[in-house]
């Protein structure tokens, strides 16, 4: 039986990867938040694999406030570099696979066409620059490693978009949502299986993957989806990114080419307004 980590418990993904682990009953999960396993505490790390037989860890720990991270650099970097490189290290030095978690965001957004994995990276925020040095740190400490980017996560967990969205438009009649930020919408459970599938097939073919749901949408266009699947009436209007200045500057074009993944391990990619009439209806249960 494999035995496979997950860090970062609390966020997101994890909890979307402990909500599919049901069609895995041959595999052993371990889930572990920062109050259990601070990735950014080498003696934590290094006692915990010395007394645990892992096979595989998937690193969802990581410090994703964008906005925040511009005055917050240290603990960006403890998190998002520091920590991933400490994990990988310690995966390598007790043979154990690491799929990374990484976003989107290490890319500066000025392409027209979607992103590979071959792509130069630029990123534009102190979020995306900390992921993009987490990312270099885990493939020079472990040859074993996956790392998946992804992009626009949402799901019935935790605070994310789709479920702001939903919240917001209870008291609200209208709202303005940016038209001008290009990506696709990805559902963390689609994200998940896809990452459960890797380890399934137990690939020793590592390297920079891009994940994402299938099709392209603007923050608007995913807001209106989100209203219109939900049976929500609420006026919604375009506006610009210089019309809602935030802290950290966001790529303008983040599309992620999905080929990769897709033909490495068969994999088959939904389009996102399929899976978010899934995830919007799990919300409701």
């Amino acid at each position: 039986m494999k035995t496979i980590l997950v860090t970062g418990a609390n966020g997101q993904l994890a909890k979307c990867i402990s909500a599919s682990i049901e069609k895995h009953p041959d595999v052993q999960f371990i889930f572990k938040n920062s109050a259990e396993l601070n990735i950014t505490k080498l003696n934590e790390l290094t006692d915990f694999f010395e007394s645990n037989r892992i096979d595989w860890c998937i690193n969802c720990a990581a410090y994703t406030a964008v906005d925040n991270a511009e005055s917050d650099i240290e603990n960006a970097k403890n998190t998002n570099s520091l920590g991933a490189k400490q994990l990988a290290e310690v995966c390598e030095n007790n043979n154990v696979k690491i799929i990374h978690i990484s976003t989107d965001f290490v890319f500066e957004g000025l392409k027209n066409k979607a992103y590979t994995e071959y792509d130069k990276t630029n990123p534009i925020s102190v979020y995306g620059k900390t992921k993009r040095n987490g990312e270099l740190e885990v493939i020079k400490a472990n040859p074993k490693h996956f790392i998946i980017r992804t992009s626009w996560l949402y799901s019935e967990f935790n605070n994310n978009f789709m479920k702001t969205m939903l919240r917001l438009s209870e008291d609200r009649d209208e709202l303005n949502i940016v038209s001008d930020q290009i990506g696709t919408p990805t559902y963390g459970i689609d994200l998940a299986q896809a990452i459960l599938e890797i380890i399934k097939q137990n690939s020793n073919i590592y390297g920079v993957y891009h994940y994402s749901n299938e099709g392209v949408a603007s923050w608007y266009d995913f807001a209106k989806a989100i209203f219109e699947i939900n049976g929500t009436l609420i006026k919604i209007f375009p506006i610009s990114s210089e019309s809602y200045p935030t802290p950290a500057k966001r790529p303008h074009f983040t599309v992620l080419d999905t080929t990769k993944i897709k033909k490495t391990f068969n994999i088959s990619i939904p389009y996102w307004r399929d899976s978010l009439k899934k995830a919007i209806n799990n919300n409701r249960n």
